[in-house]
């Protein structure tokens, strides 16, 4: 209950501060720039865990070129854009890539609505090389990268499932352009399901570890089934990492202007209010 209340609380001071107009137009460009659930949407997805993970959400990715080192590889692409769109909209690399994410989780189909928060410290210091969880890692060491954010052992199984929209194109080159499920452009259960019985066009070693491992195969099952229970826990996941180094309460909550945010408002005043709104729902 009281972690309810605070919650609430949260969203309420966020609402407060008003969104500045530009985010709008920005929302509307990368909804047009992420159409289809495209490979710029996919990465845009993928962009947050690697700019946040290793030293805070703060633009470096972006800003200190860390999208050129091999364990941000096939994100070139989604940074320059981001970047020249940070640059032309007046507006921080860190908020960019966090609100880009946003964007894309509401072209594809099926996926959840995040908040999409603003007003993030950006830095040009590049973090520390080598932090970042690998497709060949253990268990141990994802769960000990994601561990030091703050992140646990659902937070890990929840986020991974973004792999629902993944296309592999260097863990194997010569396979590249496989995805990790059969359903690449819908946010759906079947990479869960896919990954645990072996029969997704690709899978990750690691992926296939967390679909085995005592402390995840549970979770992992669960999620495999349980559509409504993922995407709770990747909003909550989410909600966590996206503010890693920076105060939530200086933030500013934009998440009103995303794609098909007033269609969403309508709902959720005609959901009974608790938990479960609050945790699916984009509410203002």
């Amino acid at each position: 209950m009281l972690y309810r209340i605070s919650f609430f609380l949260g969203l309420c001071a966020l609402a407060a501060a008003q969104c500045p107009a530009v985010w709008s137009t920005i929302a509307s460009d990368l909804q047009s720039e992420f159409s289809g659930c495209n490979d710029n949407a996919r990465a845009a997805i993928r962009a947050p865990v690697h700019d946040c993970v290793n030293n805070g959400c703060d633009g470096s990715l972006i800003l200190a070129g860390e999208c050129t080192r091999v364990e941000n590889a096939g994100l070139e692409t989604i940074c320059n854009l981001l970047g020249s769109k940070s640059t032309q909209y007046s507006v921080g690399a860190a908020d960019m890539i966090q609100f880009a994410q946003a964007v894309a989780l509401s072209v594809c189909p099926l996926s959840p609505r995040v908040r999409a928060l603003v007003g993030r410290q950006d830095s040009s210091s590049p973090a520390t090389e080598g932090k970042l969880a690998r497709s060949n890692d253990t268990v141990d060491t994802i769960l000990s990268i994601f561990g030091a954010v703050g992140l646990d052992t659902t937070d890990v199984v929840a986020l991974v499932g973004a792999h629902s929209t993944a296309i592999q194109r260097f863990d194997d080159p010569s396979r590249a352009g496989e995805s990790l499920d059969s359903t690449p452009g819908t946010w759906d259960t079947t990479f869960y399901a896919q990954a645990l019985t072996n029969t997704a066009p690709y899978t990750l070693q690691s992926d296939q570890r967390l679909s085995t491992d005592l402390r995840t195969a549970v979770i992992w099952l669960d999620f495999s089934v349980n559509a409504p229970g993922w995407n709770t826990a990747f909003i909550s996941a989410m909600e966590k990492l996206q503010v890693v180094g920076n105060d939530v309460n200086s933030l500013t909550d934009c998440t009103s202007v995303l794609p098909g945010a007033a269609k969403i408002r309508r709902e959720a005043k005609r959901a009974p209010i608790g938990e479960r709104a609050f945790a699916n729902k984009i509410v203002s």
